[in-house]
């Protein structure tokens, strides 16, 4: 959705200039024979260090938690046996810190309620944002971001503003798979969205 005032646009979504094989995140997420779920699953592929590996202390309680700096982050089996999805993440490290990464399942006709992700925007200070890449959908699965859909296909990456208000709607008979990836978003981070969102703004 864009809501133009003057020169200034207000985006909340965008797709990045990134572009992966769908079929082989496809192929890597099915060889991690993943149990059978109900209604929402999530696999952890980075998650914090003491998770990851039990002889890592738990660390301190801290006064921020949004922006991952309360703990060091890890790779888990699930993303050391997925090569492909561990060189995307790989290349985002490049780019700045990556923080959480995890697959997000979706179960055949089912939702995911309206709601809010108070710190997953780019307006807020010391946090961090997600990138999401669809795995496996089909057409009868409806991101809805303020009241209208995302057109997002699989392999496609796109920065939502989640601060806002979104659901989502699996009315089909297959469930829904997203690789989400958290990062600090530095200024190389920005300016790659910002040239997206000026591009569209030009369209």
């Amino acid at each position: 959705m864009e809501v133009l005032q003057g020169k200034q646009a207000i985006i909340d979504r965008v797709k990045l200039p990134f572009s992966f094989d769908a079929d082989k995140l496809l192929k890597e997420y099915l060889e991690l024979k993943l149990n059978n779920f109900e209604y929402y699953n999530v696999i952890q592929l980075r998650a914090p260090a003491y998770i990851v590996d039990a002889s890592i202390p738990v660390p301190p309680p801290a006064d921020d938690y949004a922006d991952g700096s309360w703990t060091d982050w890890l790779d888990t089996s699930e993303l050391e046996s997925s090569p492909y999805i561990k060189s995307i993440v790989e290349a985002f490290k490049e780019i700045t810190s990556v923080t959480l990464v995890r697959l997000l399942r979706l179960a055949p006709h089912s939702n995911v309620k309206e709601h809010t992700d108070p710190t997953l925007g780019l307006e807020i200070e010391q946090s961090v944002i997600r990138l999401t890449i669809p795995i496996l959908q089909s057409e009868k699965v409806t991101f809805y971001l303020n009241n209208q859909p995302v057109p997002m296909k699989r392999g496609e990456c796109w920065y939502l503003k989640l601060t806002d208000a979104h659901r989502v709607v699996n009315s089909g008979d297959t469930e829904r798979v997203n690789l989400t990836i958290d990062m600090i978003p530095n200024e190389n981070l920005r300016a790659i969205i910002k040239e997206s969102q000026l591009k569209l703004v030009d369209n």
